[in-house]
């Protein structure tokens, strides 16, 4: 019953994040990285009829067949699907629908829960609720970005505050060079991109104890270091010029006074806040301008069981690529995290949006470089 208990919870949470849009929000795809709200409503409620209830619940009817093309994601081997830019264009079906879709799903899903499963289908259960874990995140990611490029800059919720601003330290942990083990070896859930688990040679280094705040940022700022090409990395530079960009996602400077956008509206900086949505160039940059750099992904994790994190997705110097002998679940499981293994950075930790209990030492998160719009931020090393 616990894993019936667990479902109502997850599922429950990812209602209430959506509770205070207006029906007109759900829709909207400003860019192609933001997909509308109903569609992850509707995505995560696909992923447990096409891999749980379709293929093992004896009498169960799909809500709608059409909405496998719909809600698939990125599943090759599940079949044909609307491709990630035309979420947006999708006024049906509508809020209502999708809703009733869930409904639909969650009572068979209910009464399925009830039985004793098979390990097997315990694990890919657990799976899913996880991976509706991580689209809540990616709901708070993607309704900031709907609403915070609204000209009208409109409040997600009035009554929702941002992490609270602390005052920074200079203090860095001092880590010994030796061997460490990397990866996670517990009992619980974890991702197939977590294991296995193993160990690395790591030289001595030092890590900061916090993470950089808006104020040490926006000395990079005044120093002119958009404008500096000796801490870009080439790629970074291009997309400094292409896009014209010159601070962080959020943020304006109007009349002379820094603003930024958060869940109440746009509201004036905190200096003493820890720095939120930057890509990695401009992580990389910073480093560079203050004379540091990045941690890896596995001097991160060596020196996490000391340090306060949980605040920023923290970019590392670390590219995501498969820990030794990663192998691919069969079948469409397998599409989860091994094919996304190219071209993209490692992010460490967890944000002010990650689910309670989501997190993990041993979280290995990843995005192309360029984007900025989940909540990233920075923490040096030397």
């Amino acid at each position: 019953m616990q894993l019936k208990n667990d479902y109502i919870k997850v599922r429950k949470r990812t209602e209430d994040i959506c509770a205070p849009l207006k029906t007109e929000d759900y829709v909207v795809q400003p860019v192609a990285d933001v997909s509308p709200p109903k569609w992850h409503l509707g995505h995560t409620t696909w992923f447990f009829e096409t891999f749980v209830l379709t293929p093992n619940a004896k009498g169960y009817t799909e809500f709608d067949p059409q909405y496998n093309f719909v809600f698939n994601s990125y599943y090759e081997s599940v079949g044909a699907r609307v491709i990630r830019t035309d979420r947006g264009n999708l006024s049906r079906p509508s809020v209502e629908d999708i809703m009733h879709y869930r409904r639909h799903v969650d009572e068979a899903m209910t009464t399925f829960l009830e039985q004793e499963q098979t390990p097997e289908l315990n694990a890919l259960i657990t799976l899913g609720l996880n991976h509706e874990e991580q689209h809540q995140e990616l709901l708070y990611t993607d309704i900031k970005y709907i609403l915070g490029h609204n000209p009208l800059f409109p409040a997600y919720d009035p009554n929702k505050t941002a992490v609270s601003a602390t005052k920074p330290t200079a203090s860095w942990l001092k880590m010994q060079a030796g061997l460490y083990e990397i990866g996670y070896a517990g009992n619980g859930f974890c991702f197939d991109n977590e294991l296995g688990k193993h160990k690395v040679y790591l030289g001595d280094y030092a890590i900061s104890e916090t993470l950089v705040t808006n104020a040490e940022y926006l000395g990079f700022i005044e120093a002119g270091g958009y404008n500096d090409f000796r801490h870009w990395h080439a790629e970074g530079w291009d997309w400094v010029k292409k896009n014209q960009v010159g601070m962080p996602m959020y943020w304006y400077h109007v009349d002379g006074q820094w603003l930024h956008y958060n869940w109440q509206g746009l509201k004036p900086l905190q200096p003493d806040a820890p720095l939120c949505h930057i890509s990695y160039y401009e992580a990389a940059a910073f480093a560079s301008w203050k004379g540091f750099r990045l941690p890896t992904e596995f001097e991160w994790e060596a020196a996490a069981p000391s340090l306060s994190w949980g605040a920023r997705w923290e970019w590392t110097e670390s590219a995501y690529l498969p820990y030794p002998g990663f192998t691919k679940a069969p079948g469409a499981i397998g599409e989860y995290n091994g094919k996304f293994m190219v071209s993209q950075i490692v992010l460490r930790g967890a944000s002010e949006v990650t689910p309670p209990h989501h997190s993990r030492i041993s979280y290995r998160n990843f995005f192309h470089p360029s984007l900025r719009w989940q909540f990233t931020g920075i923490r040096l090393a030397k």
